[in-house]
């Protein structure tokens, strides 16, 4: 075993990166195979101390995230070649591994992950119970009714990994010190910082919190709170069994759902590990109220078999020669977990070159993508393709310690639940971010979850089915959206848009900051558009609606999940440009209505005296104005296509605002809708969303976004100079513009999309249009298949079904029907 003296070394880097688990190790060794000169890791006891070393070392190509599948695909490649590179062993055993179903919802939900999987190189397969019994042979059959088998899957010993992975580090030149404890963190007004250590000071450019279950402390010392906790996971390792030993090949690890636990071979015996249910699990909350202990480093739990008692006993039903073998070692230990399970990687919004990696409730098989991905953004100051649900900001004040608490607790227990389209936990919830209007609105509709906030689905009326429902096949929502989004379409709808991220940007270089920022003009005073951030390669960071309210003041808006996402970014570029502003986040402070419909015009005239005719307040117009004597900044936009308005105002004006507007277009026959009917609205105008259509994996080019670009406005906007050359080698790929004949299922996004026998894209997103009652989605596919009339096929739970290239949108936006009416032409509605 290797001893090393503590000894800093040097008194500046480059980056350091605090905390010696398999991340930071994998971080250490990624950047400094790069290139990157001046890696310091520091750790405070010995390198795979805290969770590392005692995980039981899944690897796992399977993932139900899009972007998790690269994440995972390339720590085993890494895993598989470590040994070669850095001359240590690192125990890599790949026998595969195989999800149990024993219900035909599980068939539902493996088909449904088949369908994402289609379009990526990793090997997966959905396989009969004659097959799992073939692989398998000690598996009770009677249980079994299909399996989803990942060849290249297994498991590796940790502490091999991360010594094999801190080889590599050093013989790239980067420099791994322990036991050096960081005592405290000083940032400095340039953006360095200073690490203080017992042994000196380090000056580091940025540092990396990959301190594991010690990474709150490191955080409390800058003033932030991560929202994490130690949960405790158990697993059980038995002695010898015959039929094991007997055994010619290693078995695969089977995951058995239903009984909720990971089962794998270990030597000559088996090792199970189960997940317990969130009354039964145990936190270790000691922690989070008065920091880990001091000397807490590789000590493990009290084991606790009375806890897993019910999981044992499915495992011995499952495997049935596990009832004759002995419990040889019980191995508790501490696993930190985020609300989500996620984990936290990248820069940190409000601190500036302060990265996480962080979170990990599953590090082994993490390690290696995320230290590729994390070392790839630090030098190339974009993430090399888009992890928005990893992101350290999508957390902000309203995860309290509570709150991550009960969710860590619903996490743990629901590890192995079906995982639904359209999926809501309910732990945990409401938060203190509620808009003002969600006591009002809670028991009539359906609520869902977005960035701490509580926004309406759906709403109820007499006779339909309420409550959460999820399937993967049209559930009790499915009548309900169609009659808001008649609503809308005919009338006049309500829907509560408050969480949506809200800055005031303002100052002498206001302007010539967004002309930076943003590939679309700067809109004129009392004007508003749509404007996209795109990353230095000409990828889609962010879309935002930019509105200028007074001569450089402006609002902007961005969607739920992206608020601090999108503030880091423009708040980044603010230091690196040394520009003269201020920035407000506005989003707790600041309500949101959207009305929309025909009448919505007719109705909001009844509460001001202000012209809303279209000659007088035009579309993507923006003004103040007051409604009912209720101040609000109106901006006449809608995204669901519709004659429409937001309605920005104070959050403690929200319930006298909406009740205002409801009581004026009683004669109308006003009513709420939700974000489904808003996202069938959506999608029948073509409008694209951001997370969906466009990311960091996409550029605006292939996405159809050109007409919000403008390649020829004077400045150098980020991303202006790789656009050029993308347009100039032309597109490979198009978003296209589909209608599905389907059954009693609809597209979601990311299914694979078929053509002569071979996957040749993916969808983005979709969902049943009402208006022409068949699917509809968005789908990435090569340039020469893009042609309206092509025709193509859409995996759905494993089925393809015939569909059809179609020229956008399905329904013409109201200002265009307007347009075209005045011109003497008769719009298609």
């Amino acid at each position: 075993k290797e001893t090393q003296s503590p000894y800093l070394g040097k008194d500046r880097a480059d980056t350091v990166i605090i905390g010696g688990g398999c991340v930071g190790v994998s971080l250490a060794y990624h950047l400094a195979k790069a290139g990157l000169k001046d890696v310091v890791l520091l750790e405070k006891s010995e390198l795979t101390a805290g969770s590392t070393w005692h995980a039981a070392g899944l690897t796992t190509y399977f993932h139900p995230g899009i972007n998790l599948k690269k994440i995972h695909s390339y720590s085993i490649k890494l895993y598989e070649k470590l040994e070669e590179e850095t001359g240590q062993a690192v125990g890599f055993h790949q026998p595969g591994s195989i999800r149990i179903a024993s219900t035909p919802t599980r068939v539902d939900e493996f088909k449904y992950q088949m369908t994402r999987a289609g379009w990526h190189p990793t090997e997966q397969y959905l396989i009969t119970p004659e097959k799992v019994q073939e692989l398998f042979p000690l598996l009770n059959m009677d249980m079994v009714l299909a399996g989803l088998y990942n060849p290249g899957d297994g498991h590796i010993d940790p502490y091999s990994l991360t010594m094999a992975l801190a080889a590599g580090a050093r013989k790239y030149g980067a420099q791994l010190n322990y036991p050096v404890q960081v005592t405290n963190l000083n940032s400095q007004s340039d953006g360095t910082w200073e690490v203080e250590t017992p042994l000196g000071i380090i000056r580091a450019k940025r540092i990396v919190n990959t301190a594991g279950f010690w990474a709150r402390e490191i955080g409390k010392m800058i003033g932030l709170q991560h929202p994490l906790i130690p949960v405790h996971h158990q697993y059980v390792v038995t002695s010898t069994i015959p039929e094991v030993k007997a055994l010619k090949t290693e078995l695969p690890v089977i995951r058995d759902l239903e009984g909720s636990y990971y089962l794998r071979q270990e030597r000559d015996g088996l090792l199970f590990g189960p997940y317990e249910s969130e009354e039964k699990m145990k936190l270790q909350d000691s922690w989070v109220t008065n920091g880990v202990p001091p000397g807490f480093g590789k000590e493990l739990f009290e084991s606790d078999l009375d806890r897993i008692m019910e999981h044992i006993e499915a495992a011995m039903k499952m495997v049935p020669v596990l009832k004759n073998a002995d419990i040889v070692n019980t191995i508790a230990g501490p696993i930190t977990y985020s609300p989500d399970i996620l984990p936290m990687v990248g820069p940190h919004q409000g601190v500036r070159n302060y990265w996480v990696a962080i979170g990990f409730g599953y590090g082994i098989i993490h390690a290696g993508g995320i230290g590729k991905y994390l070392s790839d953004w630090i030098l190339e100051g974009e993430p090399p393709f888009d992890l928005i649900e990893l992101d350290p900001n999508r957390y902000g004040k309203w995860t309290t310690t509570e709150y991550t608490a009960a969710k860590a607790r619903e996490s743990y227990g629901f590890n192995n639940i079906v995982g639904y389209p359209k999926e809501e936990r309910f732990a945990g919830r409401p938060t203190e971010r509620t808009s003002g209007l969600y006591d009002l609105l809670k028991s009539k509709c359906s609520m869902g979850f977005h960035a701490g906030w509580e926004q309406p689905h759906w709403f109820y009326k007499p006779g339909d089915e309420t409550g959460y429902k999820p399937s993967f096949r049209r559930t009790n929502w499915f009548d309900p959206v169609g009659r808001e989004y008649k609503q809308v379409m005919e009338k006049v709808g309500v829907i509560d848009l408050s969480p949506f991220g809200k800055f005031k940007v303002k100052g002498t270089d206001s302007v010539k900051l967004l002309d930076h920022l943003f590939a679309n003009v700067v809109p004129k005073v009392s004007s508003t558009n749509i404007s996209h951030m795109l990353t230095p390669s000409g990828k889609v960071y962010a879309e935002l609606t930019v509105s200028q309210l007074y001569p450089g003041e402006f609002m902007l808006v961005t969607g739920s999940g992206s608020e601090l996402h999108d503030l880091r970014w423009i708040e980044e570029e603010v230091t690196r440009g040394g520009y003269k502003v201020e920035i407000e986040n506005m989003t707790d402070e600041m309500g949101v209505l959207g009305v929309a419909g025909p009448y919505a015009r007719q109705i909001l005239q009844k509460l001001t005296s202000e012209d809303l005719s279209d000659s007088s307040f035009k579309f993507l117009q923006s003004r103040h104005l007051k409604l009912s004597d209720i101040a609000v900044t109106a901006i006449r936009i809608s995204y669901t296509g519709e004659l429409g308005w937001e309605l920005y105002h104070r959050k403690e004006d929200s319930v006298a605002l909406y009740s205002a507007i409801m009581e004026a277009g009683q004669k109308e026959g006003i009513d709420n809708f939700g974000t489904y009917a808003l996202n069938a609205l959506r999608l029948e105008k073509g409008f694209r969303a951001w997370g969906a259509e466009m990311n960091c994996d996409t550029n605006p080019l292939e996405a159809g976004l050109e007409y919000f670009v403008k390649l020829n406005k004077p400045a150098d906007f980020t991303g202006k100079q790789a656009l050029k050359q993308i347009k100039e080698k032309g597109l490979k790929r198009r978003l296209v513009y589909l209608t599905l004949e389907t059954d009693n299922v609809d597209p979601e996004g990311n299914e694979s999309v078929w053509y002569n026998g071979k996957v040749i894209g993916n969808t983005t997103s979709g969902s049943f249009s009402y208006s022409g009652q068949q699917s509809l989605a968005f789908a990435y596919v090569p340039t020469e298949l893009s042609k309206v009339g092509q025709k193509l096929e859409v995996e759905l739970l494993g089925k393809n079904y015939p569909a059809t290239i179609i020229q956008e949108p399905l329904v013409l936006t109201e200002p265009t029907r307007m347009r075209l009416q005045r011109k003497g032409e008769s719009p298609k509605i």
